[in-house]
């Protein structure tokens, strides 16, 4: 075919420069592809900023952060740790952080040795009532030393004194003192009798409990520190009125221990009070009568010259004084001497009087 071109026909143009001329449908899809194309980059941007920005994090003032780079942490011991304030990490898959509280108070709960229950059943009064006898599958129990069974929980408040030995050295370290706290409880109760950890040795059963977790928490190296630990202790349910019959009686012992204790110290006061006081009676009376022997003895040592010198004097002043003592109630007294000529003499006394006779009607004048 030859390249003819009409003479009037004006001569095309060939090269880069060429034009295809298109429809209007074709001109307003490709418009519309290039404004899909903004947005879509627009909304590219904006989610890559999102992404970014929710890398952003707040640790508070009683807590600590570590950030994990693909699972591994970012730093070593305390350089690891991110203090309290705004920090970025990239976001996941590349990075994550784990908050730590450091101050806070964590708790643990063991119900291994309580019966099936809930909290909320407690606090509203409908626990379900006892069975015939205890359920191995849903009632939890504790053996004691004296092979009583008792139903004993606890709860455990520690804080984290180590974040890093506590994230990373346990895939849960929680679990790991739960599992303490379990371990402690029915050891303990294994060691106590049944008395001692109801009624005797209370607290002595509660701190067998906080020494035997706080020492397998140490053993393990947790990074934690014990604060405290209650105990709660109860016979089993089923056997309530028993063990209430038992404890009514060790209270009525008590109290009469008590009364006859209080009843020996009165006595022995009483007793110790009255042998001092005839103690001091007669150390009262041994001196007096010390004292008046000797004033005695020393007036016998100031007589006897002068009853050697006239003992008949003597003689006859100790008569008089004597049947001065004898006849102290005689009503008359009537003392004869001797006559003249030296005989002796009817001498009477006369110690009652005659009792007047009583007037009859014959004797009347």
């Amino acid at each position: 075919m030859s390249d003819e071109r009409h003479p009037h026909q004006p001569p095309r143009e060939t090269g880069p420069a060429s034009e295809i001329p298109i429809d209007a449908g074709s001109q307003a899809l490709a418009e519309a592809l290039r404004s899909s194309f903004v947005i879509v980059k627009f909304v590219m941007v904006v989610l890559v900023l999102v992404f970014l920005a929710s890398g952003f994090f707040t640790v508070g003032p009683q807590e600590r952060a570590i950030l994990l780079r693909f699972g591994r942490p970012v730093g070593e011991g305390e350089g690891a740790l991110l203090g309290p304030g705004l920090h970025w990490s990239f976001p996941y898959p590349i990075d994550e952080y784990v908050k730590v509280s450091i101050t806070g108070v964590q708790r643990a709960n063991s119900t291994v040795g309580w019966y099936a229950t809930t909290p909320e059943q407690e606090l509203a009064g409908t626990e379900p009532p006892p069975g015939g006898s205890l359920n191995p599958a849903l009632d939890g129990y504790a053996v004691t030393a004296d092979n009583n069974i008792i139903h004993t929980r606890a709860t455990l408040t520690y804080r984290i004194s180590d974040p890093v030995r506590y994230v990373f050295n346990f895939v849960n370290a929680s679990n790991a003192v739960q599992n303490a706290l379990d371990n402690a409880l029915l050891y303990s109760a294994s060691r106590f009798s049944v008395d001692d950890i109801l009624t005797r040795d209370v607290a002595g059963f509660k701190e067998a409990v906080r020494n035997r977790v706080t020492g397998l928490v140490e053993n393990e190296d947790l990074g934690v520190t014990v604060e405290q630990c209650a105990v709660e202790s109860i016979p089993p349910r089923q056997l309530k009125d028993a063990f209430a019959n038992v404890l009514r009686s060790e209270v009525n012992r008590s109290k009469a221990l008590n009364d006859a204790s209080s009843h020996q110290n009165q006595v022995l006061s009483k007793a110790s009070a009255d042998a001092e006081s005839l103690i001091n009676i007669a150390q009262s009376e041994r001196t007096r009568l010390v004292a008046d022997v000797s004033s005695r003895a020393d007036q016998f040592k100031d007589l006897l010259p002068k009853y050697l010198d006239n003992p008949s004097l003597f003689v006859q002043q100790r008569l008089t004084e004597t049947l001065g003592r004898v006849f102290t109630n005689a009503q008359d007294k009537i003392l004869v001497p001797e006559s003249v000529d030296g005989s002796s003499k009817e001498l009477r006394y006369l110690f009652n009087r005659e009792l007047a006779r009583p007037k009859t009607e014959e004797t009347k004048p």
